[in-house]
């Protein structure tokens, strides 16, 4: 797919722009807060939670990063506090993840249970739940309810976080339901899930069940209407136009991608992959190259177009970089989602391919370049 000229140059214009502000004004402020955050897992008293906390910082750290490119969206007057929201609210989601994965007498209350820290981080003037409640032991020295308050306190400086509240919230929700469920180990539980994912699907998409699961567990809408709740004035209908963008479509892509990419490992620990549903690599490839066009259409719909459109192509770029994408059952996906993106994948993919080079280089010499806060 080739953009018309024009369409090229105001994307290269708003990757150019999207790249300054993320490298120049955003990545020092992100590094702060990684450190931040860092330093409070360090604290957590009960050795396992710590582990699991500083593991968790570390391992998904693209995630965070991820979740910082939103702020580019933001004003300046506001583009920290957007920052510290959508941090905090990703490594909420990141940790409590890895939490619901360990084993525990009732693993879909408990991820349901760990998960409405989602919700209670989008409530500014919301009451604590009891995360915990099926968990045995844990002592965590606040630190989750520090990471929801975190994102609270900076909610209420955003001018507009009350016109996107709800679109938010509702976004949290299907991520708690979404959680509860693929947690379950029981086909009862993933016949639940199958249920639920397809009384959630929008009439005349087309997508299935597992489609529209993978919409509903993607953080990115949050941060999207976090990013929105920086401008002083919204739009008219611009909350609901910016949440039907991400769900199903550009929500759907990302977790379809992650689970491409993290097949092998998901069938190493036995857990729920959802492109196994798919019947062949060929039907995942045409199917994801679907809902890829379909995503950068629904760019064009909103606000600031082309900036949405350079972090739906990072987000890819980010994933069809991974050397998992050219396994053999990845890579037909792989390289027809690319096709679909079209020319505003080139310079992501080259910008993201050289920065794990470098991570790798990190990697395999301790103390230089390294990326993960110490």
């Amino acid at each position: 797919m080739v953009a018309p000229i024009g369409s090229r140059i105001a994307l290269a214009s708003a990757f150019a722009g999207a790249a300054s502000r993320y490298w120049l004004g955003v990545f020092p402020l992100l590094s702060r807060e990684l450190r931040h955050w860092h330093d409070h897992a360090r604290e957590i008293p009960d050795p396992v939670l710590r582990r699991h906390a500083l593991l968790t910082q570390k391992s998904e750290r693209g995630n965070l990063e991820g979740a910082a490119a939103f702020a580019v969206l933001a004003p300046r007057a506001h583009r920290a506090c957007v920052l510290r929201a959508v941090v905090a609210f990703q490594a909420t989601y990141d940790y409590i993840d890895t939490l619901a994965e360990q084993p525990c007498a009732d693993p879909v209350a408990n991820g349901h249970q760990l998960h409405l820290a989602l919700v209670a981080a989008l409530e500014p003037e919301g009451e604590h739940a009891d995360y915990y409640e099926h968990s045995a032991g844990a002592r965590d020295d606040g630190y989750m309810r520090k990471l929801v308050d975190r994102c609270r306190f900076a909610l209420r400086a955003l001018p507009s976080y009350a016109s996107v509240a709800d679109s938010a919230l509702r976004c949290a929700r299907r991520m708690v339901a979404y959680q509860a469920l693929n947690h379950g180990e029981s086909s009862e539980t993933r016949g639940a899930l199958a249920g639920w994912a397809s009384s959630l699907t929008p009439t005349g998409t087309g997508l299935r069940w597992w489609e529209t699961a993978a919409a509903a567990a993607s953080s990115l809408s949050v941060f999207a209407l976090i990013a929105a709740a920086a401008q002083p004035i919204l739009e008219s209908g611009q909350a609901a136009a910016t949440e039907s963008a991400y769900f199903p479509w550009i929500g759907a892509l990302h977790i379809l991608l992650d689970s491409l990419i993290d097949r092998g490992e998901d069938a190493a620990t036995g857990q729920h992959c959802l492109v196994d549903h798919y019947v062949s690599a060929e039907e995942a490839a045409v199917r994801m190259s679907v809902i890829a066009t379909r995503a950068t259409r629904a760019t064009e719909l909103l606000p600031q177009s082309a900036e949405h459109a350079t972090i739906l192509a990072a987000m890819t770029s980010f994933y069809l970089s991974s050397p998992t994408a050219s396994a053999p059952g990845a890579s037909p996906a792989a390289e027809r989602v690319r096709r679909s993106m079209g020319a505003i994948a080139a310079p992501t993919m080259v910008v993201l391919k050289a920065r794990r080079a470098v991570d790798g280089l990190a990697h395999r010499r301790p103390g230089m370049l390294s990326r993960a806060p110490r």
